[in-house]
């Protein structure tokens, strides 16, 4: 029933009721080309990711196409050691310039909740923040799978927060 209302709020047609991927690639999708973040959630959202995919945007200005995607640094679906967060990282970023091969680069974030208190403004122009980065990179398109394994394990033009690093992935015995 919850497939339906969607579907009927968002003006998708399905002629079956849509998957998962489906419907989390509509209800996380952004951005000035929608179409092409549905795309990349569709196949994004195929997965079950260890690290979870909150949100993927697209925008396009002129020429240029840039993705954007947000991944969660708390709500892990399993164990996760940093080898493996990286690799989850890698292969987000070829997936989506599968599907969106003009894209010209792909910036993913990772983020945590911050703790506000009862009265703080959360939203407007005096909004404190709720999120914070602990992870960012930027990925352009004619970069190597080799070349981006190598800026995540040297940490070159990558920013990660240790503190969140060191509590965030399993350790290998």
């Amino acid at each position: 029933m919850l497939a339906i209302a969607f579907a009927i709020a968002t003006g998708v047609a399905w002629a079956q009721a849509p998957s998962v991927a489906d419907l989390d690639a509509h209800a996380r999708a952004g951005g000035n080309r929608k179409d092409l973040a549905l795309g990349i959630g569709e196949r994004v959202y195929a997965t079950e990711w260890p690290a979870q995919v909150f949100q993927i945007l697209v925008n396009e200005v002129g020429t240029h196409v840039v993705i954007g995607m947000r991944v969660s640094g708390t709500h892990f679906h399993e164990g996760i050691t940093r080898d493996q967060f990286d690799g989850e990282i890698a292969t987000l970023a070829r997936d989506a310039f599968a599907v969106v091969p003009h894209a010209e680069e792909i910036d993913i974030w990772t983020t945590v909740p911050i703790r506000v208190g009862k009265d703080v403004i959360v939203s407007g122009d005096l909004a404190k923040p709720t999120m914070r980065d602990v992870f960012t990179i930027s990925i352009h398109r004619h970069e190597t799978a080799a070349g981006v394994a190598e800026r995540l394990r040297s940490g070159r033009d990558v920013f990660v927060d240790q503190e969140w690093a060191q509590t965030a992935f399993k350790k290998m015995p």
